[in-house]
């Protein structure tokens, strides 16, 4: 049979192979198994193996053998239980030879430069005369080796070398397969759970919810009883012993909700930083949820060893039914929240059902909530702009976009009036978009006027830059305006790097890749360690308001506002000071050598066209 022949016969019976339905649900050592084996089959060679690198390259480890005389011995352990390793230091003319050459044919392996190291302690003892190794790949990084040896002296041929090598890129498709479903399990869990307890999240307490509710309309039968689980006083533990105090708390509680064991117990998620859900499915009677609530507050209030600390928390539920109390998910969700809210109101540490009191209340919010989405679905929330100047306090140097929105009814709202509404509801994210847009569009018009605008500082919040897409809907929204993202400057709170660090320190990285710069806002009130700042891509430090107010009189201010500047001197970062009143306090910041200056003193944050009027006007 010709050579050209025997290519396609060989490629053929791989193909009919890789691409069997069986073969591709096989976990990976059976199909390792079966590859080997139709290598010795097709070319007649006494053993294939693959063979890979660990991490640190110094050797090459066998995953499988297949040995054509020795059928039941088709593994990686040796005699003495060991793995078969190969290592760089006893072979190093091999090793260069896998790192420089596509394919090694050795048609004499006990006496070529290649090969000759493994004859004495290998080749000999196995009676192989002759190697074919292909290259294995893990995107463009070489992996490891498909080996293919021969007992007799054998002269490969084109198909030998054709098919060692389409087998070694078969596998290198595996890896990568496989690479990409390790990414996706690991988006998958950081997208669907919580890092710190381990439990669902928001968004997968959200996907239950949906499935149970479209179920119990379907089928005219069952009932839910959502809990919506706040503790008490969380805040005063991160203050007074760390947010490492907080998050054992945290996770202590999360554990303790875990190993409640009772009837009708369907999903338990946390759903924000102090906050769990717990879902009763049809066990949803006063008499039996009275006991739960009991056995809540009971576990919860049992005191917590944190810091050689005895601590004794307590919890706010809130209880929302269905049917009954709402007819959608959506409306069970808010329902449970608005009812903790109660409860926390009246003092904390106890239950609360939602009622016609309370129905006034969240209907009250979920209209400011529907109204929100359209706002943010026909971008009319509007963004007002506050000066950064100079330290002297008389040149602007950039400014910071604020968000407001024109309710039709309210009148001007100022962030604090629908942020948290934004955030319960999911939408910081498309809020943050829909400001990013108007700011855009405001450097477009002033550039199309000649009026070139300063560097834009633009909030990004912790649900946005915990999105590994957000740095590539930057570029697309500055893109659509022809603006550059070198004329951005992005700043995050403390609290909101607490989160997956190597998302965030991706996402913030790119986004600084793409030109913009990055501060850290509200300085001095969060929780971030020096170790995130330091590996985090930031130029520059804001110092809260809070320890501006008082200067230079309080010593405590004055104390901390110069620590804040002295540290960020050490990491090479400007500092702003926000909440800048007075003559007083500019004249001891320009003092101490703060860089920016941002507060009252020089204007309250003001819409686009008083803004251009005021600071670009002639």
């Amino acid at each position: 049979m010709r050579d050209s022949e025997v290519l396609v016969t060989h490629h053929k019976a791989l193909m009919e192979l890789s691409h069997n339905t069986s073969f591709i649900e096989m976990p990976r050592p059976r199909k390792l198994a079966a590859l080997m084996e139709l290598c010795t089959r097709l070319l007649g060679v006494k053993r294939a193996s693959v063979w890979l690198f660990p991490p640190e390259r110094d050797r090459i480890t066998c995953e499988w053998l297949h040995d054509k005389e020795l059928p039941g011995r088709n593994s990686c352990i040796a005699q003495n239980g060991s793995e078969f390793n190969l290592f760089r230091s006893d072979h190093p003319d091999y090793f260069r030879a896998i790192t420089e050459e596509r394919v090694i044919a050795v048609e004499d392996a006990r006496n070529d430069i290649r090969t000759r190291s493994f004859d004495r302690d290998y080749l000999s003892v196995q009676n192989i005369h002759s190697m074919l190794d292909a290259p294995i790949f893990d995107g463009e990084q070489l992996s490891g080796v498909v080996c293919l040896e021969s007992s007799v002296r054998r002269d490969w041929s084109v198909p030998d070398i054709s098919l060692s090598a389409a087998i070694a890129d078969t596998i290198s498709l595996m890896n990568t397969h496989e690479a990409w479903l390790r990414s996706k399990r690991a988006l998958e869990y950081v997208s669907r759970y919580d890092s710190l307890t381990g439990l669902a999240n928001i968004d997968s307490l959200r996907d239950r919810l949906n499935h149970l509710v479209r179920k119990i309309k379907g089928r005219g039968t069952g009932s839910l009883a959502l809990l919506w689980i706040d503790v008490d006083r969380l805040k005063t533990i991160n203050d007074g012993l760390g947010p490492q105090a907080g998050d054992q708390v945290i996770a202590d509680i999360g554990q303790r909700l875990k190993e409640i064991q009772l009837a009708g117990k369907d999903f338990l998620a946390r759903i924000g930083g102090d906050e769990f859900a717990l879902v009763i499915r049809n066990y949803t009677q006063p008499s039996f949820l009275d006991e739960v609530i009991r056995e809540i507050h009971s576990r919860i209030r049992q005191s917590i060893r944190v810091s050689d600390q005895d601590l004794n928390v307590s919890a706010s539920v809130g209880i929302c039914h269905f049917p009954g109390d709402c007819h959608e998910s959506e409306e069970l969700l808010r329902g449970a929240e608005a009812a903790m809210y109660h409860a926390k109101r009246q003092g904390g540490d106890r239950s609360t059902l939602f009622d016609s009191e309370i129905q006034m209340t969240a209907r009250s919010r979920f209209a400011l909530e529907s109204e929100l989405r359209e706002t943010l679905r026909t971008s009319g929330l509007d963004v007002f702009y506050q000066p950064i100047m100079d330290r002297t306090g008389t040149q602007l140097e950039s400014a910071e976009a604020l968000v407001r929105w024109q309710h039709p009814q309210r009148g001007w709202l100022s962030p604090i009036e629908f942020l948290d509404v934004a955030r319960s509801a999911g939408l910081m994210y498309e809020l943050g978009a829909c400001v990013l847009k108007n700011v855009c569009a405001h450097w477009r018009e002033a550039k199309d006027r000649n009026t070139p605008l300063p560097t834009i500082s633009v909030n990004l919040s912790a649900e946005q830059i915990l999105v590994p897409e957000l740095p590539e809907l930057v570029k697309e929204i500055c893109g659509n305006q022809g603006m550059p993202v070198s004329a951005l400057q992005f700043e995050v709170t403390e609290d909101s790097i607490q989160g997956d660090f190597s998302v965030i320190g991706r996402v913030l990285e790119q986004l600084v890749h793409a030109g913009a710069e990055l501060a850290i806002d509200d300085f001095g009130t969060g929780y971030s360690s020096l170790s995130r700042l330091k590996s985090l891509p930031f130029s520059r430090i804001k110092i809260d308001r809070s320890f501006i107010n008082n200067l230079p009189d309080d010593e405590n201010d004055c104390a901390i506002t110069l620590s804040i500047i002295g540290l960020a001197r050490g990491l090479g970062l400007s500092v702003v000071a926000e909440g800048v009143e007075s003559e007083a306090h500019e004249s001891w910041l320009f003092e101490k050598g703060c860089d920016y200056l941002q507060g009252y003193r020089y204007s309250k944050p003001l819409p686009y066209p008083e803004f251009i009027k005021r600071y670009f006007s002639e």
